[in-house]
């Protein structure tokens, strides 16, 4: 197949990160027959540096013409004056906006080899399989702000039909796993917590009664998550509780280095990143974790360019390289790869694993 592939580096490590990516859709469309047309742009801080804005018209542009894009990583130290009126991570949020990916799809899911690393007990840990969709598109991070002499304000909006939008992704997405669904919310003090409830209910009962439904409160939620995490399947909530429990959720894998993302639409065009930030403290000294990228690249193939063969097998040379104990600093005191290295290694799986296949 034709695809055109928007590859945007951003800051930090997303360089780093993204030149394995890079490898590994060059080797995906050799190994299939494919033609990948990757393009960089240019967001956040290195986008402020280079244009005073976060997010230039030229990506915009190469984003809107592509049919997938895969994001590094924005901010750093430079740009994280609070005050500042442009800031890296406005280009984000306004990526977000203009490509209406609504829904962010966050698997957790620790690889055998990885949970002896996790600072959480090993029996806890058995059986994870969490599928997070946070609603990315409302809520907090897009409602109307000000600052005032001594006071700011920052409003959470919610309509119903963004509500309904993201529950139906969230439970088709269940029908295709345990037919589970957590709804996670703030209903005993959050007006638009009630709104939630109150719509997904509506909407479960109707459309999917075949799913079982359960509510949470997201207090509950950040400890439930860490005492018995095997019990939820697909959780669903809004954007700020889903921002911060699916970065406490990056413990039951081990490392945040290991989690991939996928942010959808209406449309086939989505965005792709590790839910990792920029790590300025080991920015340029080649020792990242590519593999949430990489496994960023197999939720790409899957959802935007329909390839599940491809994206099942990145997601199986991934696993295999660490099984075979290729593990970044991370993941490892002792025998640290680089980052090149990890890379290397799930190249070297997957040539294996197309000509396995191919026999």
């Amino acid at each position: 197949m034709k695809a055109r592939i928007a590859l945007l580096p951003g800051d930090g490590i997303g360089p780093e990160v993204c030149a394995e990516a890079r490898r590994l859709l060059e080797l995906v469309a050799a190994e299939g027959g494919h033609a990948f047309t990757l393009e960089e742009g240019q967001i956040g801080g290195c986008a402020i540096d280079a244009t005073g804005d976060p997010l230039p018209a030229a990506t915009v542009a190469l984003c809107e013409r592509s049919d997938a894009v895969l994001l590094g990583a924005v901010g750093g130290p430079k740009w994280s004056d609070p005050d500042a009126p442009v800031r890296p991570e406005q280009g984000l949020l306004r990526l977000r906006a203009q490509l209406g990916v609504f829904a962010n799809l966050r698997p957790v899911a620790p690889h055998p080899a990885a949970i002896r690393l996790a600072p959480l007990r090993s029996r806890l840990l058995r059986g994870v399989d969490i599928l997070f969709v946070r609603e990315l598109t409302g809520g907090s991070y897009f409602g109307a702000r000000r600052r005032e002499a001594d006071a700011a304000v920052d409003e959470t909006r919610y309509s119903v039909a963004e509500i309904e939008r993201v529950t139906r992704v969230a439970a088709r997405l269940a029908r295709q796993r345990r037919r589970r669904l957590t709804h996670v919310d703030k209903a005993n003090v959050l007006e638009t917590s009630r709104l939630w409830r109150s719509t997904v209910n509506r909407v479960m009962r109707e459309e999917f009664p075949d799913i079982e439904l359960e509510h949470v409160l997201v207090d509950a939620m950040a400890m439930h998550l860490l005492t018995r995490p095997a019990r939820f399947d697909v959780v669903l909530t809004e954007n700020l509780f889903g921002d911060i429990l699916t970065d406490e959720a990056s413990v039951l894998a081990g490392s945040m280095g290991l989690l991939p993302s996928a942010s959808l639409g209406a449309g086939r065009v989505g965005l792709y990143e590790p839910i990792h930030g920029s790590a300025p403290d080991i920015a340029g000294r080649g020792i990242a974790n590519p593999y949430a990228t990489l496994l960023s690249v197999a939720l790409l193939l899957r959802h935007s360019l329909g390839l599940t063969a491809e994206a099942e097998r990145v997601e199986r040379a991934v696993g295999a390289a660490l099984d075979a104990g290729v593990l970044t600093a991370d993941l490892s005191r002792r025998g640290a790869v680089s980052t090149r290295k990890a890379g290397e290694a799930v190249l070297d799986h997957y040539r294996h694993l197309a000509r396995q296949a191919g026999r």
